[in-house]
């Protein structure tokens, strides 16, 4: 098994998915006591985002770099990053590091690509949705991607931010939630990315007609994909 390694703290509750996720497929995959070789190296948010909300994208990229190295120091064989915000500085950390990046904007365009869907609908953070780094990777698959209207970022940005980061899951906010993804069905989205790992905590399968790539259930089942290859 090849040593994951991680870098969190963005949020905490999207880093504790992902260590959750990461251990209980390789125990339904390989055996009943055998769990995830990880090394984590979790950043603190607040942070982050002050830099990220002054626009320090080069100071983000140390930050994050420096956790990447630590953890490839530590034995690490490839890296995720627990996040879709910040994968704006992806490329910068991946080229500070001697081990592969696996891209979350790449795992998901291949979901969706296996299901033959070539127009998905994506729900993430404001950031995500309003700036085309992620967006733009996914769509140079070959794959058309629809991001809600503008008007309704500030909503799917209050739902992460004031209580799915909390660990608060509101059944309002859901509601408010599967209306914008059903919007973008409406608008010819043949699936729809749950961009944020928060956001998983939300909105299942279960709660809308169109199809649902969560985004850390599949970075998770790359992850294991690659470590247990």
């Amino acid at each position: 098994m090849q040593t994951i390694g991680l870098v969190g703290g963005l949020s905490w509750e999207s880093s504790a998915a992902y260590y959750e996720a990461l251990n209980r497929g390789v125990e339904e995959r390989v055996g009943r006591l055998s769990s995830a070789r990880t090394v984590l190296s979790s950043v603190d948010f607040a942070e982050v985002t002050a830099l990220q909300e002054a626009e320090r994208w080069d100071d983000v990229a140390a930050v994050l770099t420096a956790a990447a190295q630590g953890v490839e120091r530590a034995g690490a064989d490839f890296l995720l990053l627990c996040t879709t915000t910040y994968h704006l500085v992806a490329e910068q950390v991946a080229d500070a590091v001697g081990i592969p990046l696996l891209h979350l904007a790449d795992v998901l365009a291949d979901a969706a690509t296996a299901q033959g869907v070539t127009s998905l609908g994506f729900v993430g953070t404001e950031f995500a949705m309003s700036r085309p780094f992620f967006t733009d990777r996914i769509a140079g698959h070959g794959l058309t991607v629809h991001v809600p209207p503008a008007a309704e970022h500030a909503t799917v940005d209050r739902v992460i931010y004031e209580e799915l980061v909390h660990g608060r899951v509101e059944t309002a906010s859901r509601r408010e939630i599967v209306r914008v993804i059903e919007d973008l069905w409406d608008a010819g989205a043949g699936g729809v990315v749950l961009g944020c790992t928060e956001l998983e905590l939300l909105v299942q399968q279960a709660d809308v007609d169109v199809p649902v790539f969560p985004a850390t259930t599949l970075h998770v089942a790359a992850a294991l994909d690659r470590a247990l290859a």
